[in-house]
């Protein structure tokens, strides 16, 4: 078995008329179903709430709030997978039921 990242997408705007409310029924079905499958996840804050650390190229830092891109669509949560392979972490990402898309990511594991 081999570990995958689902990034779940959605409208910023979208998830912010539903901030606060309980975990949707179509979440709740898709855990249920892939359970086994599910690792952890986690639904994110907006992204006005993230701050992106930069390497400045002087050997310092450069702190600034707010994700690093701007976009009408940002990163809402994740999935972390347990999948055969890359077909089946596919399978189980078409069944997240996220409003914009997912992307599915192999994780790397150190040795």
């Amino acid at each position: 078995m081999s570990k995958y990242l689902i990034l779940i997408y959605q409208d910023e705007s979208v998830a912010r008329q539903a901030e606060g409310e309980s975990i949707s029924a179509s979440y709740q079905e898709f855990q249920q179903r892939r359970g086994p499958s599910l690792l952890g996840g986690a639904a994110l804050h907006p992204s006005s709430t993230a701050t992106s650390v930069r390497r400045d190229g002087a050997g310092g830092f450069l702190v600034t709030d707010g994700p690093f891109a701007e976009s009408k669509e940002t990163l809402g949560g994740y999935y972390l997978i347990d999948a055969a392979d890359l077909d089946e972490a596919l399978e189980i990402a078409k069944e997240v039921p996220a409003g914009v898309g997912v992307e599915v990511w192999p994780v790397r594991v150190a040795n």
